[in-house]
């Protein structure tokens, strides 16, 4: 039970900081998105994001700081494995199952409803 309320603790607050940036600031969503992206890949370099993990679960593995940590956490690993080579694979090998189960099940999604554009 401590895991599930830490993980909706930690998501939640992602989600607070990234709606009160959206409110006050001029930032735009896909601006939010990459600096999320972006600090959580900076956080994993310095071992901070970890602990958010250990802390948060899947609150702090599932947002898109999440997804710079796996960026990251993937990359480091590779280049110490494999040296230089392993900045351009860590990042592909790391992400590759969630990105192709997010391809997978959106085309899936898109076959069973019948999706429409967004009329203005």
């Amino acid at each position: 039970m401590g895991d599930y309320i830490s993980s909706f603790i930690v998501g939640g607050i992602f989600c607070v900081i990234a709606q009160i940036l959206m409110d006050k600031t001029k930032l735009t969503p896909a601006r939010i998105l990459v600096i999320y992206v972006t600090v959580g890949a900076i956080l994993t370099y310095f071992n901070i994001y970890q602990k958010i993990v250990d802390i948060g679960h899947a609150g702090a593995t599932v947002p898109l700081p999440g997804f710079g940590y796996s960026l990251a956490k993937s990359t480091i690993k590779e280049v110490t494995e494999k040296g230089l080579i392993g900045a351009f694979t860590g990042g592909i090998k790391g992400t590759a199952g969630g990105i192709e189960a997010a391809i997978f099940f959106g085309y899936v999604m898109a076959l069973i409803f019948n999706p429409k554009t967004k009329k203005s």
